[in-house]
């Protein structure tokens, strides 16, 4: 299998490289049971985002760096679902269409995780941002929730995302035609 090489947050890491479709592969990026590059990851990236009260990402690859970050800075972080959850109460939801996924999807958030959001400075946060359609609809229930959102950041910015200027990310992650 081919790999990539990535230099993050003073670490090194080789990232398998996925078939996408059959022109198009991308290098997979799990920080799952990687606890160094979670903790470096999130050390450097907090250094970057400007203040907030309360931290949101999508189930599941952003969980880990949302709980970092969340220890890291004493703040609380809520998780926009991807089903709703027996305990989850009078849930907002958002359909949402990712390139690490062949469905549309939904996202849900339950009312006591938008009462934390509303009125709050939110910081959205990922692993990965690509095609910034899990952005989309994390700002959307932000905006349902009555938040405000105070940054948007990931690790690494794939793609033509790493030339947009409303997110902030460590480092970009090229895209690999096949």
């Amino acid at each position: 299998m081919k790999t990539y090489t990535l230099k993050v947050a003073g670490l090194t890491r080789k990232l398998p490289i996925c078939r996408t479709n059959d022109k198009l592969g991308f290098a997979a990026f799990i920080m799952f049971s990687d606890v160094e590059l979670t903790v470096k990851c999130t050390e450097a990236l907090l250094k970057k985002c400007p203040p907030f009260d309360v931290i949101i990402t999508a189930e599941s690859k952003g969980i880990p760096i949302a709980y970092e970050a969340a220890r890291q800075s004493g703040k609380e972080y809520v998780v926009a679902r991807k089903s709703v959850k027996l305990y989850m109460t009078d849930p907002i939801s958002i359909q949402v269409k990712s390139i690490t996924t062949e469905e549309v999807q939904t996202l849900y958030l339950s009312s006591e995780d938008a009462e934390k959001i509303k009125g709050s400075r939110v910081l959205v946060l990922d692993d990965v941002i690509s095609t910034g359609e899990s952005l989309i609809a994390l700002n959307r229930l932000i905006a349902a929730a009555g938040g405000e959102i105070a940054a948007q950041a990931a690790v690494l910015a794939e793609g033509s995302a790493a030339d947009r200027d409303d997110i902030i990310f460590l480092e970009k992650l090229p895209l690999f035609p096949l």
